[in-house]
């Protein structure tokens, strides 16, 4: 393992296990030997030995801030200079996996720098006007501040793009993203997904699953709101959130709350739905794909990166406005078509998505990109 190579991951910030940390640990099973950098890390010891193989990252000044676990997001000002303190002079290959500040770490000439781009800054960005509405930061003294603050972010933010070698992007959706804030070019390689943790059921029982954190982008709201309007169709709703309360109101008798569910109780459920709704505008969107390798069909929101991991009318169907009249609509469609989709085949095209697909592309890449920045091939993973 890296014979040649003396490599650093810088990941945003570790607290949780997501889809950006699959790939951090998709990372460490291609190169076990990849030094960890992270603004903070606070990840939970379970997830740390299974997805990390225990690794603790080297951590910024932030790690030892106050209330920087509960709520790390509030040292946002500081992120860029947390950042550029650490010291990775002596490493050849730096790999960033970014959705925020990792990809602005310092580098000098004779290194090379490949960033994993989940997104550009979204609250910079693509969500600037929500995040801000969201936060009740619109207008007043804290309002102009927010916004002075993100004006320097989106700055930074692009003046650091040009410290990356190579862009890789997460589906096709961000790399226009990245071509449009910053006018790179990214190559695509499809996130993880850990398809062999879901099996193929083929018989199917008569009710919708959906399943996410519930956070305003994710419209869970949207889809209970649409199938209180359907009551003869039985939805199960899995996750806990903050818009709990709101989505609680709008549940009727024809609809199940489960709340937070363990993973074999959500694949399960994942396994004998009729079919998986999905309503959020996504970079790429794991969850989508895991319905999919259990056989599911999918009923997603025609915008972001289901367009890329759902195939219309083969692996599901797609609703085109994020209202519940568009989801009631993509429904009765859907129930119409049911009869042409087939398990096996939605299963084979998840398929296309595994953990082992994406770790064989990643090699790939930054073998040849290290083989032409030093002009003579590396050994850089085993």
């Amino acid at each position: 393992m890296f014979q040649n190579t003396k490599a650093a991951l810088v990941h945003d910030w570790l607290i949780t296990e997501g889809g950006a940390e699959k790939c951090v640990q998709s990372f460490l099973n291609v190169n076990p030997n990849f030094d960890l950098f992270s603004l903070i890390d606070f990840f939970p010891e379970e997830y740390r030995q299974r997805m990390l193989q225990g690794k603790v990252a080297t951590t910024s000044f932030i790690q030892k801030l106050p209330t920087a676990q509960a709520n790390h997001r509030k040292f946002l000002p500081l992120f860029p200079l947390a950042v550029e303190q650490f010291d990775l002079s002596q490493y050849d290959l730096i790999l960033s996996s970014s959705t925020s500040v990792s990809k602005g770490v310092l580098t000098h000439s004779n290194q090379l720098h490949i960033c994993y781009c989940h997104s550009p800054m979204r609250y910079a960005w693509d969500l600037y006007y929500q995040y801000l509405q969201e936060a009740n930061l619109t207008r007043g003294v804290k309002g102009w501040i927010a916004k002075y603050i993100l004006h320097r972010m989106r700055t930074w933010d692009v003046i650091s793009s040009n410290r990356v070698d190579h862009f890789i992007a997460n589906s096709q959706y961000i790399a226009k993203r990245i071509k449009k804030v910053y006018k790179r070019e990214a190559t695509v390689i499809y996130p993880p997904v850990d398809v062999e943790s879901f099996s193929l059921v083929e018989e199917k029982e008569d009710f919708y699953l959906t399943a996410s954190r519930m956070v305003p982008y994710k419209k869970i709201d949207l889809i209970v709101e649409a199938f209180s309007q359907l009551p003869d169709k039985r939805l199960i709703v899995i996750g806990d959130g903050p818009d709990m309360g709101k989505i609680r109101k709008k549940a009727t008798k024809n609809i199940e709350l489960l709340g937070y569910q363990p993973f074999p109780v959500l694949k399960e459920y994942m396994q004998r739905a009729r079919a998986f709704v999905f309503a959020a505008e996504e970079d790429f969107g794991i969850i989508p794909v895991e319905a999919q390798a259990c056989g599911t069909p999918v009923i997603a929101y025609g915008k972001g990166g289901s367009l890329e991991t759902v195939l219309a009318s083969e692996t599901g169907t797609f609703f085109y406005q994020q209202t519940a009249a568009a989801i009631v609509a993509a429904v009765h469609d859907f129930e119409r078509k049911q009869v042409s989709f087939d398990p096996l085949k939605i299963r084979k095209h998840a398929e296309k998505f595994s953990s082992q697909r994406f770790e064989s592309e990643i090699k790939q890449y930054v073998e040849e990109k290290l083989g032409d920045f030093i002009t003579t091939p590396a050994d850089c993973f085993a």
